[in-house]
């Protein structure tokens, strides 16, 4: 379960810098504007500092569960997990805010939070077995 874990946590981690790059380097962009919804390129361009700044959230919440990962894989487990459980719970914990505050917003909710939220729970089992 240890590894199916730091699996599943780790492509939530890749995930996170996709959005990443989509919100801080792409936002104008088509495929950024249709998977957020923004609307024009125009009207994307005024949320785009805002946009930029999420990304780094994002960015910084995908560097802990890596680095949270590799240390595990390394030997310092108790470390490696606590960046991988404070890193990815995040994630679940946004993506809650996401959903309560905006159910229009489910779907994009369940995409960001479902895989991380089942990273969490293994490596909490396998860690507990």
């Amino acid at each position: 379960m240890v590894i199916a874990g730091l699996v599943l946590a780790g492509i939530a981690a890749l995930v996170h810098v996709y959005i990443f790059w989509l919100e801080s380097f792409a936002w104008t962009s088509a495929r950024a504007r249709r998977t957020f919804g923004t609307g024009t390129a125009e009207e994307a361009a005024r949320q785009k500092e805002l946009a930029f700044n999420q990304g780094f959230y994002n960015l910084f919440l995908a560097v802990a569960v890596l680095l949270g990962i590799v240390l595990f894989a390394t030997g310092a487990t108790a470390v490696g997990a606590t960046l991988v459980f404070t890193g990815a719970g995040s994630m679940v914990a946004a993506s809650l805010v996401l959903l309560l505050s905006s159910l229009d917003k489910a779907s994009a909710a369940l995409k960001q939070g479902v895989i991380p939220a089942l990273g969490v729970i293994a490596l909490a089992i396998g860690l507990l077995v």
